[in-house]
Formats: structure tokens, C-alpha cells, sequence
């Protein structure tokens, strides 16, 4: 990270900004979300026409789910950069597919077309900015945005610095999202996975380990970690809790349990096995559970109803939406 010499006017609030999402997919329309329910002029840059076309629709429904629907208006779409006026453009925020090669080739673009004061974000969740920004001019204005699906509905957003990112920048970034009712979170490096994922892949090595040596089956690990130790997450984060339970008491148990755990350098065969022969989950009818369209349905529908009534449990805790 690095400290600029040139004093960085940071970000207006979401009323005045105007915001640019990259990549109209499920991710980039969510985030279209987050930031036009905060009446924030937003562009969401699509070149494929259908999915351009169903954009508005599921954003309006979104939008209305959660009584916003006057968000749709401050909404555009359109196919291309070319279709942008640079000179009003605060943000951008990059949601189109994972490969490196197009991420960097879009920030080149954004590099010449977005002017200097603009904050230039990547919603990666495989690619440190540093890799997408490499040998890039104005990498201090470069920074990880990272949302978790859905983004509107999950608060969580984690701000990661690169090698050259501007500590102002992630500052301002921060209190954007802030006004936009998430919760952000700073991230000093821009190591693989970040904060959260990483978290979360430690957990799900142990996991899928433990179904491995047939100690339990994929429906009780779900159940021991929604209806255990997962539901108390909604209340305390792993360090609060230890304070609650003693940090004695958890130094004692790590000390047994720590020297076996699972250490493996490569994914569970359980996983392997499924990423090898198509059992890829939901969008393929079968991975640890079976999947019809009417289950899927059903799913989603539960999934959503419960991200929706952990947000109202945990309302008095998460930012104001500020316009």
C-alpha cells in the first residue's frame, strides 16, 4: 500500500455519485441493488441483449422487495464503455467473468477512459487487484470490492488493498458503502480469498475431510453447523465468542483438537470427485444433494426468505441506508 502525494477528493455520498457496474450477470445486477436502493445513479454495462433486456425487471423486483422501488429510475443500462460519459463516473465496479486476461484487459480500458479521480474496483473473488492491475499507471486508485451472493441481501463487502492502492482510497470506499448499508471490512492484503473466504475454505476443508473418512455425512455437517456453532455467527464472530465462552477454555480444546485437523494441500476427494464427473450442484441437477426444477425453486425461495429474516434480526446493528 502507499500513501499518495496528490490529496484524493474521495467519494460523494450515493445521492450525488455516479456509479458504474461492469457485467450485468447475477452478481453485477445485485450489486446494481445495493447501490441504486440508495439513489445513486448507477450504469450497468451489458453487451449481451437478453441479459440486458432482463436487467430492469430484476432489478425493479428487487428493488421493491425491500420498498425502494423509486431506485429503478436512477438505473441505465447499456451495452458498452463508449455509451458513458467518463467525466461524471465516481466509481466503477468490475462483475464480469473470472479470467484474468479479460479483467486486465478491462482495466487498461478503464485506466484511459475513467478520469484520474475515479475509484476503480474489481468484485473478484480469484484475483488479487495487484494481478489485474499489474503494470498499470494510477494502481493507487485500483482496490478489491469484494460482495458475497446475494449482494444485496448478504451485508458483508470486504474493501482489499493491493501492493499500490491508496489508503484514502479504501478509506473513502469504506464510507461509501457504509451509507449503502453494508458492512465493510478492510483488508490489508490482497492474499487468495481475502478475509472471508479464506475463513470460510477452513472451515470446509475440516468439513468435506471429515465426510471423507466417512466420520459424518454431508446433511449432518450442514446441520451441525447451521443448528450449532453457525447459528450463534448471527450474534458473535469467532473472536467475541471466546470471549464469551473463555479464552482459556478455547486455548485448552486447541490445544487437543489443533494437531488433528486436516492439513491437506488439495481439495477433498468427495469434491474432487464431483468437480471431475459434472456433479456440480444446483445448475447441474445433482452434487451432494439431488436437484429438480421444482426443488430449486423451492430452495431459493427458502434461502432467501432466511437471508431476509436474518437481516431483520440483525437491522439495529447494520449501517443506515443514507442517499
Amino acid at each position: 500500500m502507499q500513501e499518495s502525494s496528490v490529496e484524493q477528493p474521495g467519494l460523494p455520498t450515493p445521492g450525488v455519485a455516479h456509479a458504474v457496474v461492469v457485467g450485468g450477470g447475477t452478481m453485477g445486477a445485485d450489486v446494481a441493488v445495493v447501490l441504486t436502493r440508495t439513489s445513486c445513479r448507477t450504469t450497468v454495462v451489458e453487451p449481451n441483449a437478453t441479459t440486458a433486456a432482463a436487467l430492469r425487471d430484476r432489478i425493479g423486483a428487487n428493488l421493491a422487495a425491500i420498498g425502494r422501488e423509486a431506485g429503478a429510475r436512477d438505473l441505465q443500462v447499456v451495452k458498452d464503455l463508449d455509451a458513458i460519459d467518463w467525466n461524471s463516473v465516481d466509481l466503477v465496479i468490475e462483475c464480469i467473468p473470472e479470467r484474468l486476461e479479460l479483467k486486465q484487459a478491462l482495466f487498461a480500458q478503464l485506466v484511459r477512459l475513467a478520469p484520474p479521480h475515479t475509484i476503480l474496483t474489481s468484485n473478484s473473488s480469484s484475483f488479487p487487484i495487484s494481478a489485474i492491475g499489474a503494470g498499470l499507471p494510477t494502481r493507487e486508485r485500483m482496490l478489491g470490492l469484494h460482495f458475497f451472493m446475494p449482494a444485496h441481501l448478504v451485508p458483508l463487502v470486504e474493501v482489499v488493498l493491493g501492493e499500490a492502492s491508496d489508503m484514502r482510497n479504501a478509506d473513502a470506499l469504506i464510507a461509501f458503502m457504509r451509507r449503502c448499508g453494508m458492512v465493510p471490512v478492510k483488508v490489508m492484503q490482497d492474499l487468495p480469498g481475502f478475509l472471508a473466504n479464506r475463513l470460510q475454505h477452513a472451515l470446509s476443508r475440516e468439513a468435506f475431510d471429515m465426510i471423507d473418512r466417512g466420520i459424518a455425512s454431508p446433511e449432518d455437517v450442514d446441520a451441525a453447523v447451521r443448528f450449532g456453532f453457525g447459528f450463534r455467527f448471527l450474534a458473535a464472530g469467532p473472536v467475541l465468542q471466546r470471549d464469551h465462552a473463555g479464552i482459556d477454555v478455547h486455548a485448552a480444546a486447541a490445544a487437543t483438537m489443533y494437531p488433528t485437523f486436516c492439513n491437506a494441500d488439495q481439495p477433498a476427494q468427495c469434491l474432487r470427485e464431483r468437480a471431475s464427473d459434472g456433479r456440480h450442484g444446483m445448475k447441474k441437477g445433482e452434487g451432494f444433494y439431488r436437484w429438480t426444477p421444482e426443488a430449486i425453486e423451492a430452495e431459493r425461495a427458502r434461502y432467501d426468505r432466511l437471508l431476509r429474516a436474518g437481516l431483520d434480526l440483525i437491522a439495529a446493528e447494520l449501517p443506515e441506508i443514507q442517499p
